[in-house]
């Protein structure tokens, strides 16, 4: 009798564990469902949910990025979300609703899913997804991105009669290209030219010379040094290559043009004497340095301003929120890299 009794006893107890831990892990699974639930950006909760709050942002020492701490007072850079959250095809077709048209040289080869892949690559290190403090950059980033993109593909110029802003990604490759092939000679030790090949312009955001193509090639593992015409054949590898333009600084100790925009960059004070601010206007003078900027006013760094205005107000943000002049314009900064003797 009384052993019936203890193993009655145990029975209960074990019962009692058993539902005590089955309660335990219910709630433990409740709030890790909630703690996952979709980000809102621009959302100000502060359980916002972040992915690098406990650990190192993924990415190498060349993208400059921090470990982001402390995500939920947004005091710090965090690097979360994906981009098709907030950008979607319809929008991508009004940016570029005439590169299918007669008159694109590319026709066919551009679509939505390929720049979503593409920058699925980028999105870990802040591409199109950057908090610092409390400001969302995603939106306006890639709308930046897609107005130096739309500016350089463009063939708008051609058909003057109709909307000049409505023509990005009309090429992919830079038309009569066979009168350079590229190759810098001082270089060839780290990046030899392969035979036959010329580096000319190739990508959504055009790369040149044998130096850039090897160091892309690096970056993506992809031969591009000897198979440069790959860009030109697979529309993601195409903005893979652009976004890494974007992301990466020329020169070492120098801003990349995704680190100008955001604000991530700080002027130094020589930086403020040489009239360099943080903005729109810095991501031309990183990418085309006093080939455009420095200049004051010209038609090809107004004509990147436009596109950028204009994307701005087709992807819902508006114009007002671009910033004042300066913000937007290098017409008086001095370049980052003052050397005009090679194309960008």
């Amino acid at each position: 009798m009384l052993r019936a009794k203890m193993e009655y006893k145990c029975s209960v107890i074990l019962t009692k564990a058993l539902i005590l831990f089955v309660l335990v892990n219910c709630v433990h699974s409740a709030a890790a469902a909630v703690s996952r639930r979709p980000v809102t950006y621009g959302s100000k909760d502060p359980n916002r949910p972040c992915v690098a709050c406990h650990a190192t942002c993924p990415g190498r020492s060349r993208y400059s990025r921090k470990t982001c701490t402390n995500c939920h007072t947004y005091t710090s850079r965090c690097c979360d979300g994906v981009i098709n959250d907030y950008f979607q095809n319809e929008q991508f077709e009004n940016l570029f609703s005439n590169r299918d048209s007669l008159e694109a040289h590319a026709k066919g080869f551009w679509d939505y899913h390929s720049f979503i892949a593409a920058s699925a690559h980028y999105q870990p290190y802040g591409f199109g997804t950057t908090y610092i403090n409390s400001t969302f950059f995603g939106t306006k980033e890639v709308a930046a991105f897609l107005a130096h993109v739309g500016t350089r593909t463009s063939c708008g110029n051609k058909v003057a009669s109709k909307e000049p802003l409505e023509w990005g990604l009309c090429y992919n490759k830079e038309i009569n290209s066979n009168s350079n092939n590229y190759c810098d000679e001082h270089v060839k030790n780290i990046y030899p030219c392969a035979p036959g090949v010329a580096y000319y312009g190739r990508g959504a955001l055009p790369i040149y010379w044998n130096y850039n193509y090897g160091e892309v090639s690096k970056d993506l593992k992809v031969d591009l040094l000897n198979h440069p015409e790959y860009i030109e054949q697979n529309a993601t590898l195409s903005f893979q290559v652009a976004i890494w333009r974007w992301m990466t600084p020329i020169m070492e100790h120098q801003p990349s043009a995704h680190d100008v925009f955001t604000g991530y960059w700080k002027p130094t004070k020589n930086d403020s004497l040489a009239k360099r601010v943080s903005g729109f206007g810095a991501t031309i003078n990183v990418l085309y340095g006093d080939l455009v900027c420095g200049q004051g006013d010209n038609e090809f760094m107004n004509n990147i301003i436009s596109h950028y205005l204009y994307y701005l107000d087709l992807m819902g943000v508006g114009r007002e929120k671009a910033g004042p002049h300066e913000v937007l314009s290098c017409a008086e900064q001095v370049a980052f890299n003052p050397t005009p003797s090679s194309s960008p």
